[in-house]
């Protein structure tokens, strides 16, 4: 099978990893010129997305990268500790959570597949596909083609493959801005120049007043923050013309409302911050048609509330190439996909978007471990 994946970060390249294992013959096609974009945000990868890594046989490129986290403490609007629990599969080093840059995953997993001879094309950024009975083909900006058995969207939040397969649907607010920064490790009993092994693998969740807040330190004394916080969605030029001392003039009069340390976290920040709106797509969405699928973000993305976009991500690729694989013909293996992935996923997007906006609980998260495909 000849499989071209649209888009090289994190759900495509694993896409790739996984088709490539599974015998398929896979390229990917990434728009940005370099290995990946570097937008400046960090992720955490749950014990699920790291039990999907190790299923790639690319658990060593990743935890080479950033730092374990094993426990989680959680704070009230006081300061006072409401809960101090292990993360995930904490006692196992491949499975236990990691915290570490996104460009930096993107660019392990990609030199990952470099390796294994899978094909990576820079530059190559999507403008549309046609679908036939027996084969698909993918047009660029510069003019080549590309035609294989089967088309997989790995291209992001704005999607093309997606606005191709569902040209009505359109990312929505979730209700949160998101803002994430780095700093030099002050805050609550975190000093720089002391890290205890204990501290540098925990991370403190902060129930604020006015904002949802976590950090954590890196072993080399540097806080890795983020703040959740209501309100109505900025501009992309509010966005793009933000300076880290406007978003902190801006966060820390909410944060100095609460007894914790976040405040002196972000204080403490001299260097980049960045700032998002958080975004999701409707549940229901159309993820395939014919011989292109639509997986990651470009399928089910989500508020980052619960923190499992990524590991979600390198779980479909994981699934999707299970299902290829046993299915007797591609049609049978994407409507088993389908059916594996979608109430996982859709059950994520609706409880990550139900703590963006406030709003009660109706079901649980998703299980930190994928069911059995």
């Amino acid at each position: 099978m000849r499989v071209l994946v649209i888009g090289g970060g994190i759900a495509g390249t694993a896409a790739a990893l996984a088709l490539h294992g599974a015998g398929a013959d896979v390229t990917v096609y990434e728009a940005h010129p370099d290995s990946a974009e570097d937008i400046g945000a960090f992720l955490t990868l749950a014990s699920n997305g790291m039990r999907a890594l190790a299923r790639l046989d690319a658990s060593a490129a990743v935890t080479a990268l950033g730092f374990p986290l094993r426990s989680m403490r959680v704070l009230d609007d006081t300061g006072a500790v409401l809960a101090d629990v292990p993360l995930g599969e904490a006692d196992d080093p491949v499975l236990r959570y990691r915290c570490l840059h996104r460009a930096e995953l993107a660019t392990a997993l990609q030199a990952e597949a470099a390796r294994r001879g899978i094909g990576i094309r820079h530059g190559a950024r999507l403008t549309s596909f046609q679908d036939a009975p027996d084969e698909v083909t993918a047009h660029f900006t510069d003019g080549s083609t590309a035609t294989g058995d089967l088309l997989i969207g790995a291209d992001g939040l704005h999607s093309v493959v997606r606005q191709h397969i569902a040209p009505a649907v359109r990312p929505r607010y979730a209700g949160q801005r998101v803002f994430y920064g780095y700093g030099d490790g002050r805050g609550g009993d975190v000093t720089p120049a002391g890290v205890s092994a204990g501290e540098s693998e925990r991370i403190t969740m902060v129930r604020g007043s006015g904002a949802a807040f976590g950090h954590a330190v890196s072993p080399d004394g540097r806080s890795y923050w983020f703040a959740r916080v209501a309100g109505e969605p900025l501009t992309a030029d509010e966005i793009g013309q933000g300076t880290p001392n406007h978003w902190r003039e801006l966060l820390l009069p909410v944060l100095r409302k609460d007894d914790t340390p976040a405040a002196d976290v972000v204080a403490a920040t001299t260097g980049r911050i960045m700032v998002t709106n958080a975004t999701e797509l409707p549940t229901g969405t159309r993820w395939r048609s014919g011989r292109a699928l639509t997986i990651g973000d470009a399928a089910h993305a989500a508020s980052p509330a619960t923190g499992q976009g990524a590991s979600l991500a390198l779980e479909d690729a994981v699934a999707l190439a299970q299902s290829l694989r046993d299915a007797p013909d591609t049609e049978s293996a994407l409507s088993r996909y389908e059916s594996l992935r979608r109430p996982r996923v859709e059950e994520n997007i609706t409880v990550s978007g139900n703590i963006s906006r406030g709003t009660p609980p109706t079901s649980t998260p998703p299980p930190s471990s994928p069911p059995s495909p």
